[in-house]
């Protein structure tokens, strides 16, 4: 075990309690040590169910070897102002606090036999010196001096096992973050894969969503996301992957769990394409709308394809929106601007009025007046179903900050000079 930090002496500004023993109760109370130890490893496993089983084997040698040395070192002690635990001492008790925690143990199955073996040792040893007429001072100072030197035990125990589920923690999230570095290559073998996630105490799901979630945001998503999720801290964000389940209340379920986070949400995706997954959860956050992030909700990629798909490629849609409403350059911005918004409708409506009407907010006559300027300045071009899909796509994309950009650089480098010129 690495070494770790070592606690503070229980007894740091006071005399220990066993200066006040006479040093002959070690040489009275030593002799019957062999038969304090059996006392102590015949009672522990009755008194703590986590060590009921037979002393026999790795087990029993150790649990002998450790109530052995332990009590052995207590009879250095009486009349002398030495710390409780030698190096060799803390050593073995700082071995037995970390094997619990190997051993997949709280700390809880520790202490108990701490405090069981100090009940039996004061009771054995508080027989043996009034049996020896030691006297009843001798009992009294060597009770408290048992219950200090549990203390000092257990102090070692739990800052060994502590240190030994901080080492743990720190080799698992390596683990974990070259599990997912392997993920997002997409070009290692299954076997392989499965192998780096079993090392990384993490089960590899069939399909998954990848979220990720700015990392000042991500204090206790760990454990918001639930045991079945892996993530992993990276420099400027946290990216978790989360079980896919594809049902309406797991989608419902995980939006509550990331709300407020800023959090977007890739297509769920197999191991293979977790790195696409990623990549079209970024997309999709520039294409939210503002008001999507001041409500705190999860982005969802899904519900924005069609907009990653329209700013893939801004400059060619700004082109082809160019193209497609030049018969709308030259008109005022505020016409123009209303003009378009009235076409797609009407485009994303099929034409009939009056749901166009009730999503703008007009009457169904203004439609009518708004669709007659439009085919009159696009003619026949309205009737064509190529030129109705393109129109459609470049003022869906208008819509877009990428297209929009684009569109602005365009519009400068084409025709400087040019003013509009004013249509009623």
């Amino acid at each position: 075990m690495a070494d770790g930090p070592a606690p503070e002496p229980y007894f740091s500004t006071v005399d220990p309690p066993w200066l006040a023993l006479p040093r002959e109760v070690s040489d009275v109370l030593r002799p019957f040590l062999p038969a304090v130890v059996e006392s102590i490893i015949n009672a522990v496993p009755q008194l703590v169910p986590a060590y009921a089983r037979p002393i026999e084997g790795r087990f029993g040698r150790g649990l002998r070897r450790g109530v052995a040395g332990a009590l052995d070192r207590f009879l250095d002690l009486p009349g002398t102002s030495m710390p409780a635990l030698s190096p060799e001492t803390r050593l073995l008790v700082a071995g037995l606090g970390s094997g619990e925690f190997r051993q997949g143990r709280s700390m809880d199955a520790l202490l108990g036999a701490y405090r069981s073996g100090a009940r039996v040792t004061f009771r054995e040893l508080s027989k043996i010196s009034m049996d020896n007429d030691l006297g009843s001072s001798v009992v009294v100072n060597l009770g408290e001096s048992i219950l200090a030197y549990i203390d000092e035990l257990s102090a070692v125990s739990a800052e060994a096992y502590a240190f030994e589920q901080s080492e743990r923690a720190g080799e698992v999230e390596r683990r974990r973050k070259e599990l997912l570095g392997l993920l997002l290559t997409g070009q290692t073998e299954e076997s392989s894969l499965r192998q780096a996630a079993a090392m990384a105490d993490w089960v590899l799901p069939p399909r998954m969503l990848v979220v990720t979630v700015p990392v000042e945001n991500s204090p206790g998503l760990r454990l918001r996301l639930g045991n079945g999720t892996l993530v992993v801290e990276r420099e400027t964000d946290v990216v978790a992957l989360v079980p896919a389940r594809g049902t309406l209340t797991a989608r419902a379920e995980l939006t509550a769990a990331l709300h407020g986070r800023g959090a977007v949400v890739g297509p769920a995706v197999d191991w293979g394409r977790v790195a696409d997954s990623l990549r079209l959860a970024v997309l999709a956050a520039s294409a939210a709308s503002a008001e999507q992030v001041a409500d705190g909700l999860p982005v969802w990629a899904d519900e924005h394809l069609s907009e990653i798909v329209l700013g893939a490629e801004p400059t060619a849609i700004a082109e082809l929106a160019a193209q497609r409403l030049e018969p709308l350059r030259e008109l005022r911005a505020t016409q123009r601007e209303r003009l378009e918004e009235t076409l797609l409708s009407w485009l994303r409506h099929w034409g009939q009025r009056t749901p166009v009407a009730e999503e703008l907010g007009i009457h169904a006559q203004t439609v009518g007046y708004r669709v007659a300027q439009l085919r009159e300045l696009f003619g026949e071009e309205l009737e064509d179903p190529r030129t109705r899909f393109e129109l459609e796509l470049a003022l869906r994309a208008a819509r877009t900050p990428a297209t929009r950009a684009a569109a602005a650089a365009a519009a400068q480098r084409a025709q400087p000079g040019e003013t509009a010129v004013k249509r009623d």
